[in-house]
């Protein structure tokens, strides 16, 4: 059990894991899991948003409308939630490097699926597969850099790993959107199916695994066969959420990540009528400033709460308290992301011409910085509070957010449809502002709401 009294950085002979790779090696492995798409964050968001500027056309091609054809949209959302509890449990048991080979032949396939679908059912079923097969990238992402980093370091290698996901978050829209005007939706996911063959090999020729040794489920089978599959309960990282820390920054980060979405999901209905844009890429395009503003954000945030860490732990001369990595959000969530949402709202439905539209593209750069000034800082917090099992709470926490996110974005086009892009961008606003009092709360009472419910938080010996 940890306590703001306890101090858990000392040096200790369990730090001497972190050095089984050489420096260069850990850049290696974290170019592996966050440039190459083998993360949730990139490989997923690159699903999703290419998708988004497709809805009008797949409407089209399927005679549905958009509305309908927007809810595979939020299965898949669901779908990550699934995806992010069954492959961080099952990387516990086997490890990293497994699963990650595991889930992308999910990907291929369903992909090839996608691109076959004649039908409405057809389509939900292989998008629902599509994206749970790279579900588990954050979670393992995030768990891998707990495995080869210190806690001192790992806020800003998160940030980083966030930022060059979010490389793709910036650009797929764009191509997404192109491929649609000019090629098909179906060609697309083709390739995405093909793209993924070549993840595989890249994962299977250059990827170590990582965990801790002796840590795995695997390693304490006795009697192993040559295959040996075992079943994991994966919605037991679930339970990790009784903790009320992990719990209260899901539900900060949920309502922060909300305000994103608000803004990219009915982009083609909001900016693209306003503005009269018809053109899918150029449409894609306007995810740019958004991605751009996320990668920034990322960046910046996870170094700043490394930072932060290490200016409090030296104020309280040399005791760490986990939350207050929680104060580099502040920015972020108080200011940048209710503001430029709530914005982005009045200025869509009062300012018209190219004025309005560069506000706009202003208010989803700004947007994309706040959302991850709020998101990277958690991320290392997760890690950080329970590091023995850092994928599965990440999983936790990540599946209890999508859940709510697609909850959400099922809501957002007949919200605009019935009470306007003006007030749904401001309850927007308002609920970010009220995930960030229950980060404030957290940082007040973290010491006091560790201690109600012990979940198997860190302490000195294997932080």
């Amino acid at each position: 059990m940890v306590s703001e009294e306890s101090p858990l950085l000392v040096a200790t002979a369990h730090e001497a894991i972190y050095d089984r790779f050489a420096p260069h090696q850990k850049r290696w492995i974290v170019f592996l899991v966050s440039f190459r798409r083998d993360v949730d964050e990139h490989w997923s968001v690159f699903i999703q948003v290419t998708f988004v500027p497709s809805i009008p056309q797949i409407a089209k091609d399927l005679d549905l409308t958009d509305a309908v054809v927007s809810l595979t949209f939020s299965l898949s959302l669901l779908a990550n939630a699934v995806g992010a509890l069954v492959w961080a449990t099952y990387s516990s048991f086997y490890g990293r490097r497994l699963i990650y080979l595991w889930g992308m032949p999910f990907v291929c396939v369903a992909s090839c699926g996608v691109a076959l679908s004649t039908s409405f059912y057809g389509l939900l079923f292989w998008r629902f597969v599509q994206t749970f097969g790279c579900a588990g990238g954050t979670t393992l992402g995030v768990g891998v850099i707990g495995d080869i980093y210190k806690l001192e370091e790992r806020g800003t290698v998160i940030g980083a790993f966030y930022a060059v996901t979010l490389v793709g978050f910036a650009v797929a829209p764009f191509l997404g959107g192109a491929a649609t005007q000019y090629w098909s939706w179906r060609s697309l996911n083709y390739c995405l199916g093909a793209w993924g063959v070549l993840e595989i090999l890249l994962i299977y020729l250059s990827f170590p695994e990582t965990s801790h040794p002796g840590t795995l489920g695997i390693n304490k089978v006795t009697r192993r066969r040559w295959i040996h599959i075992t079943w994991v309960n994966p919605l037991s990282s679930l339970w990790l959420l009784r903790s009320p820390n992990l719990l209260a920054v899901m539900f900060a980060s949920a309502l922060a990540l909300i305000s994103s979405y608000v803004l990219l999901v009915p982009m083609a209905y909001t900016i693209g009528i306003r503005y009269g844009i018809t053109n899918d890429a150029i449409i894609g395009a306007c995810f740019l400033p958004n991605g751009l503003g996320s990668f920034t954000g990322s960046l910046v945030a996870g170094r700043l709460s490394d930072i932060v860490v290490r200016r409090w732990r030296e104020k309280r001369r040399g005791v760490w308290c986990p939350e207050d990595r929680l104060r580099a959000t502040w920015i972020g969530g108080l200011i940048m992301a209710p503001l430029s949402v709530g914005a982005s709202g009045l200025i869509t439905t009062y300012i018209g011409g190219p004025i309005g539209l560069g506000l706009n593209i202003l208010c989803l750069y700004v947007n994309g910085v706040g959302v991850d000034s709020v998101l990277s800082p958690i991320s290392s917090y997760n890690v950080d509070v329970v590091h023995s099992r850092s994928a599965e709470a990440t999983a936790a926490h990540v599946a209890s957010r999508w859940l709510i996110i697609s909850a959400a974005t099922a809501l957002i086009i007949p919200s605009i449809q019935y009470i306007g892009v003006a007030w749904t961008n401001i309850i927007t606003a308002v609920l970010v502002l009220i995930g960030q009092g229950i980060i404030f709360l957290t940082i007040r009472y973290g010491d006091c709401m560790r201690a109600s419910v012990d979940v198997g938080f860190s302490t000195m010996e294997i932080n």
